[in-house]
């Protein structure tokens, strides 16, 4: 589903990512692995088009993403691709459930059919009777349930994610892990994950280790 081909990323002098070449089929969850500083966080970027190489293609269901202009290339992202963060960033003038639409009103959909899918998903999270309140009113589990929900509204290819669990305790933590795993089961979703974790690294269906900007041997 995603291809990526000697991907290279410099800023100045200094080479961050020095040829990754790997591809990620749809309905796995892929875990990539490494040392700050190794590159994780700059090839997720890559692969989420939030960012672009210096060099190397990025490939979605064979459609060549440098072909992209920017217009097209922010409506195939917000589409495609849904995000989730270690720090959740919901915006906190809004509730949980026009959190989880902002993707789609983005895209334009219908509030109705936006605010459907949104209750839907929030209530699969375990989430119904939080729909009205306001990020400050929520668990820091139940924030990172409201970001993976705004992460599914739009039924992305792919959910890329950066630290989802690093600023959860080890409750929330292996909710969280348990989460990605039955959303992957059941609905077949595609996630890339960076993490530190090396326990849900090891139960993920491919671990990529980077280091100083490679590929560094596969799990």
């Amino acid at each position: 589903m995603i291809k990526a081909e000697n991907i290279k990323k410099s800023f100045g002098d200094l080479a961050v990512l020095k040829g990754i070449s790997l591809e990620i089929p749809a309905g796995e969850i892929h875990s990539i692995v490494g040392a700050s500083g190794a590159g994780k966080t700059t090839l997720l970027q890559i692969l989420g088009t939030l960012s672009r190489p210096t060099s190397g293609e990025i490939y979605f269901n064979d459609k060549k993403i440098s072909a992209l202009r920017e217009k097209e290339l922010a409506r195939f992202r917000n589409n495609e691709i849904g995000f989730v963060f270690q720090f959740h960033h919901l915006l906190p003038e809004f509730t949980a459930l026009e959190n989880v639409c902002i993707p789609a009103f983005i895209a334009k959909q219908q509030k109705g059919k936006a605010e459907k899918r949104a209750k839907e998903l929030l209530d699969y999270l375990g989430l119904s009777e939080r729909l009205g309140h306001k990020p400050s009113e929520l668990s820091g589990g139940e924030k990172q349930r409201v970001a993976v929900a705004r992460a599914l509204v739009n039924k992305p290819s792919v959910i890329l994610a950066d630290e989802p669990s690093g600023n959860l305790d080890s409750n929330n933590r292996k909710d969280l892990h348990e989460l990605l795993f039955q959303l992957k089961d059941e609905f077949k979703q595609t996630f890339v994950i960076v993490t530190h974790d090396d326990q849900f690294a090891e139960e993920s269906d491919r671990i990529i280790h980077i280091k100083d900007g490679k590929i560094n041997g596969n799990g």
